[in-house]
């Protein structure tokens, strides 16, 4: 899949349209086939204006009871895939403001309980120490303070007894000396310290630890129904669940590298006493 930031916007109204157009030329009112394929008529009414964007599940029934053709139904289920991966622009996050992106991640963090962060490259903020966070944020426009703030003000959630965090940090991002080695060593400690709180797993994977695949990017994974990857421009939004089961199968293979529990605190030991030196 082509992931051109123009086409992904445009295709949310292309779907809403094309599925309209469909029923339309089968002759269907949306209350006959809301029968037909057992999905609301307000939903379809939602679906054909746009107010909400459809799963691939959704569109495959409502494609089954206007009797589409495979080739057809293979063009839809594509053009849903693109309706539901939304191309997040970090330029324009900044136009908008840097502490508003903290309002949305915390919205994302109180919807989900099960979270799994993929980090290849550097700590996350959840993890982070205030040095670590103000040093992170060097590149960034305007006003740190109020960012650094919702920063830190969202690590409350790691105490959220019903949620779940498993955080997979590869060596590189352990040892990736963002702050001076004093301050590096802190920071690994605080991760070892976080890692005895119940409600938090922390799985670190070194150099040493045999694997067939790379750690390309940066990925987060909430609950079953969404998963966002990060590059250096922005992040892409994924909502189909093709695209969630890949990257959970993702994790999954290098969850069974890690290190966990008093391994993974030894390990940490170690990188911290080597900062110290």
């Amino acid at each position: 899949m082509t992931l051109d930031p123009d086409q992904l916007g445009r295709s949310k109204t292309d779907l809403a349209e094309t599925l309209r157009r469909l029923r339309l030329e089968a002759g269907l009112t949306g209350d006959r086939l809301s029968v037909r394929c057992g999905i609301s008529q307000s939903k379809i009414s939602k679906i054909e204006t746009g107010r909400i964007t459809p799963s691939l599940v959704d569109v495959e029934r409502i494609l089954r009871a206007l009797g589409a053709s495979a080739e057809l139904v293979q063009e839809i289920s594509s053009l849903t895939r693109l309706a539901n991966t939304e191309w997040q622009d970090k330029r324009a996050s900044w136009r908008r403001g840097i502490e508003k992106r903290q309002a949305e991640l915390a919205s994302l963090e109180a919807d989900a309980t099960e979270l799994r962060y993929f980090l290849p490259a550097m700590i996350t903020g959840l993890l982070a120490t205030p040095d670590y966070i103000r040093a992170s944020l060097s590149h960034s426009p305007g006003d740190k303070t109020l960012v650094m703030d919702r920063k830190l003000e969202r690590q409350s959630v790691l105490y959220d007894t019903s949620k779940s965090f498993t955080f997979l940090l590869t060596e590189q991002a352990v040892t990736w000396g963002l702050v001076p080695p004093q301050a590096m060593a802190i920071q690994i400690d605080r991760l070892a310290s976080l890692s005895h709180l119940p409600t938090v797993r922390i799985g670190v994977v070194p150099y040493r630890a045999p694997l067939t695949r790379g750690p390309m990017n940066t990925f987060t994974l909430y609950d079953d129904r969404l998963a966002t990857a990060e590059s250096f421009t922005g992040r892409i939004v994924f909502r189909d669940p093709r695209d969630i089961r890949h990257y959970r199968e993702i994790f999954a293979m290098f969850e069974e590298s890690a290190l966990y529990g008093d391994e993974a605190r030894a390990q940490l030991g170690e990188w911290s006493t080597a900062y110290r030196r």
